[in-house]
């Protein structure tokens, strides 16, 4: 049985959280003048056709996408509370001089990158080379996080239950004839996923029943990616996720500390008959349907177990602001982490669709903003107080 180290469910008790701590006050007394006064900037993947996006073209190991539309939806968020200068301006070669000439005084990511390896990281690196504060993971952590194989070997050392795998780089070679191949999956007996070391969406991600079809699976990704690719065993039991912020919350506009990781989004994704693995949003939309809110009366193991994953992870890794962890049982139901979604979509809820973020925020008293409000309040209470040269540009422009 997992460890209780969750906080108590806000949505079982209908209480409030622990109660605030005595710097709250000050905190989102902080937190409003940095929204009132700095220049910020919404930052989302530039496209690397747009002439004067880069010098040379080259290829995406990780499937890109702009998230100009969510970039939006956050700018959007920021102003409804109390943000007096947002911008919404795309990553590429010209990020520094936009930010510069914008004036800009902290960015939220909201970025992929552009093109090239590890490119969710090029960005917070241009920002720490500028000297810019923002929301969002720094280079190192982007980076492990958004490469699966790294970021599965950092789960063995922590402990955490990850499904096995191996990494493979040669498309040429078959590798169940390796020595780590057999090693790995001497007693395996079932399925196997191949998929894409960096990637989103489900995309590029195949099913493979048998290990003589591994082979050209594995060729074909890699050929797509140019990239190495990930081997691991499938789980045919259910499929989790779980998000996990900083112990800072919104709710009515009103900041709370819970003094203990925020983990909520808890739900599970709802396969249909013919489905292995869950369809890539690019090609099926979440919507309502497709997710279950788990519930504290049926689902507890399930959530206590999701809710110690994703409060060790943000605590241990350690991480700076929002994760969504992808989950997957096995037969006997017992729970594995597949991958940590730096990036999870942070879409405004519309008609029918929905985020795996924003779902079931209700049952939390928090509404979209609030999710919002409670990012950048964590994000500007680490600012304020623990980075020298940031805290003094911070404290010059609120006037402290």
């Amino acid at each position: 049985m997992p460890l209780k180290t969750r906080q108590t469910s806000m949505e079982a008790t209908g209480e409030s959280p622990r109660h605030p701590s005595p710097a709250i006050p000050m905190i989102e007394l902080l937190t409003r003048q940095v929204l009132e006064r700095a220049r910020l900037a919404v930052i989302y993947g530039g496209d690397k056709s747009t002439d004067g996006a880069v010098l040379r073209p080259r290829g995406n190991p990780r499937s890109w996408k702009s998230y100009e539309a969510v970039a939006r939806d956050i700018a959007n968020a920021l102003g409804r509370i109390g943000a007096g200068h947002v911008e919404v301006i795309p990553d590429d070669m010209r990020l520094a001089d936009r930010l510069k000439d914008s004036r800009i005084d902290m960015a939220w990511l909201n970025t992929g990158g552009v093109q090239g390896h590890s490119a969710i990281s090029h960005a917070p690196a241009m920002l720490e080379l500028l000297g810019i504060p923002y929301v969002g993971h720094d280079p190192l952590t982007a980076a492990i996080l958004d490469n699966k194989f790294v970021f599965k070997r950092q789960m063995h050392a922590m402990g955490l239950p990850t499904a096995p795998f191996i990494v493979w780089r040669d498309g040429r070679v078959d590798p169940t004839a390796s020595t780590a191949f057999a090693r790995i999956f001497k007693e395996w007996k079932g399925a196997y996923i191949v998929k894409p070391i960096s990637g989103r969406a489900s995309l590029n991600v195949h099913y493979v029943e048998h290990t003589t079809k591994i082979a050209a699976a594995t060729r074909e990704v890699i050929e797509i990616t140019n990239n190495p690719v990930l081997i691991e065993a499938y789980l045919p039991g259910r499929e989790y996720c779980i998000a996990v912020s900083g112990p800072i919350i919104s709710r009515g506009n009103r900041l709370v500390d819970l003094d203990t990781p925020f983990t909520f989004a808890a739900i599970e994704r709802v396969l249909s008959p013919d489905e292995r693995i869950f369809t890539s949003m690019d090609h099926k939309p979440i919507t309502h349907d497709r997710i279950r809110a788990l519930d504290s009366a049926t689902d507890a193991y399930e959530i206590d177990t999701l809710e110690e994953l994703a409060s060790r992870l943000y605590l241990e890794f350690p991480l700076r602001t929002l994760v969504r962890l992808d989950v997957r049982a096995d037969r006997n139901g017992r729970l594995f982490i597949l991958e940590a979604n730096p990036k999870p979509d942070l879409k405004a809820a519309e008609g029918k669709s929905t985020s795996l973020i924003g779902a079931g925020l209700a049952n939390y008293g928090m509404t979209y903003d609030d999710l919002i409000f409670a990012i950048f309040a964590n994000r500007s209470a680490e600012l304020l107080g623990g980075e020298e040269s940031i805290t003094d540009t911070l404290l010059q422009l609120i006037g402290h």
